[in-house]
């Protein structure tokens, strides 16, 4: 490849399968055999003659299939139309530290930060914006325009840039002066409602606010914008989190001098949701330790997955019993971080655990979730998760909703009642940090906090130790949530825990 820029292997394989069928493959529902039978027998080969397709219901004819898997397949390209032109956060995030990484080291910069949804840490990014304030404009777009990722200039000017990256996502570079980088930077990370919100309560207060500075209505005096906390305090209201600045109450709270104290990254002491490669983790109970003593964690629990779902080399009660010894051989000779026996069991299709109630007994720490028969109607998975709540030995209910962002909705199980059975059982529903996960979601986390007092968990659900890293995704999650430490359970030390 490196010497002709081509596989013949692959273009031999192209002659007889189109690369486009890679694309229907995205599709929730279209796996590869189902794309190919898709393309032999009816030709398919884009999304737009899938859907022409399936409005003339000519899937039905096919063997295997029936109205249910094509309704499936419907939904799955609304789906996968849904997300269309929004990356997750967890993907926007480290490129835009790696862009604001570079400029730093490349150019001299007053100030410079993320902003837009990504500094609001939403879980889907449009495009990603970057705002700074340099005493070399012309420099700084001329090293922003030719930054490796660069694969076209959108535009380029010495004010704002735009490039597109290799992968197709777009990042806007602005640069303001050093007194208006505070109004800026409140101006530019939003969201439109809660800026909407805010200037009309200034206007009422005898001010204006745009993203050169906060002026005073009837004389024009400018009165603060080199800080982004000059606007919030001039009006007489807290500092707010970018994270919960989305019109959900925030302002009110802030002119009351009430907003929480969020939880914070440093707060977290351990994560509650670690995979080895006893089941499908790609790396020993003794690595994932040392990663974690090295994120400071005082605890872990490894939680591989049970015999229930074989395809992730779930754990019979022997096997069980054989990673025991490995637990406890660390435990004896580490004091710096202590390691807790767990599972993540299966819910299975009767709502009863796929290990007995004896050996559940046995582990310090049980997670259980749903992986399999996601696409059942409300009564059924209602009915499974309520008998899992009730079983004594699950202390967490993993993913709770079972969601995947922008390639699996969330089952169909009542919301209200997974949080009244959590708060009946005195379980904690978890907040997954994986980036296609975030299960629970920002406001559905606020709404078990808050009206239910619950308590929740922040795990990575890490299969290898890097993914130790996105517990910052599962924090930023919490953070939109409002939610503080004493909501997280996974902040108490390990005596408390």
């Amino acid at each position: 490849y490196l010497r002709t820029g081509k596989i013949e292997y692959l273009e031999e394989l192209t002659k007889e399968i189109p690369r486009e069928l890679i694309r229907l493959t995205e599709i929730p529902g279209v796996g590869p055999k189902i794309a190919y039978q898709l393309y032999t027998a009816l030709g398919i080969v884009t999304i737009e003659q899938l859907e022409q397709a399936i409005q003339e219901h000519r899937l039905q004819n096919l063997p295997g299939f029936g109205i249910k898997s094509e309704e499936k397949i419907r939904k799955g390209i609304d789906t996968i139309k849904k997300s269309t032109g929004r990356m997750l956060l967890g993907y926007a995030l480290p490129l835009a530290e790696e862009v604001v990484s570079l400029l730093r080291e490349k150019t001299q910069i007053s100030s410079i930060s993320a902003a837009g949804s990504l500094r609001r840490m939403k879980e889907t990014i449009g495009d990603i914006d970057i705002l700074t304030s340099t005493s070399d404009a012309n420099r700084m777009m001329e090293t922003f325009t030719k930054l490796p990722m660069v694969k076209q200039i959108i535009a380029q000017g010495t004010t704002k840039s735009s490039i597109l990256t290799y992968e197709g996502v777009q990042i806007d570079l602005r640069v303001v002066e050093n007194q208006c980088f505070g109004s800026a930077l409140q101006y530019f990370t939003g969201s439109k409602e809660h800026n909407v919100k805010l200037r009309e309560y200034a206007l009422k207060k005898g001010y204006k606010i745009n993203e050169y500075g906060i002026y005073r209505s009837d004389n024009g005096e400018r009165k603060g914008g080199e800080k982004e906390e000059d606007i919030y305090h001039i009006l007489g209201m807290e500092w707010i989190p970018p994270e919960m600045r989305e019109d959900q109450g925030e302002i009110e709270a802030a002119l009351q001098k009430r907003l929480p104290v969020l939880v914070d990254l440093k707060d977290i002491q351990g994560d509650l949701h670690v995979h080895s490669n006893w089941s499908d983790g790609l790396v020993s109970i003794n690595e994932m330790a040392k990663a974690a003593v090295k994120k400071g964690y005082r605890y872990i629990a490894i939680c591989d997955h049970t015999q229930g779902l074989a395809v992730a080399s779930g754990l019979t009660p022997e096997q069980i019993h054989q990673r025991k010894k490995e637990i406890e051989e660390w435990n004896t000779n580490h004091t710096e971080l202590f390691i807790l026996e767990g599972v993540e069991a299966n819910i299975l299709s009767d709502g009863s655990i796929d290990l007995a109630d004896e050996v559940l007994a046995q582990l310090p720490v049980v997670v259980a979730g749903i992986h399999t028969g996601m696409s059942q109607n409300t009564e059924k998975i209602n009915q499974r998760l309520e008998k899992a709540f009730k079983n004594p030995y699950v202390q967490i209910i993993s993913h709770p909703t079972g969601r995947l962002i922008n390639k699996r909705d969330a089952t169909q199980g009542d919301l209200t009642l997974l949080f009244q059975n959590a708060q009946k059982t005195d379980t904690a529903l978890e907040i997954n940090a994986q980036p296609e996960r975030l299960d629970l979601k920002d406001i559905d986390a606020r709404q078990a906090s808050e009206k239910y007092r619950i308590k929740l968990v922040i795990s990575t659900d890490s299969h290898d130790p890097s993914s130790l890293n996105l517990m910052r995704l599962g924090v930023a999650q919490a953070r939109r949530a409002w939610l503080t430490s004493n909501d997280i359970l996974n902040t108490l030390d390990k005596d408390q825990l």
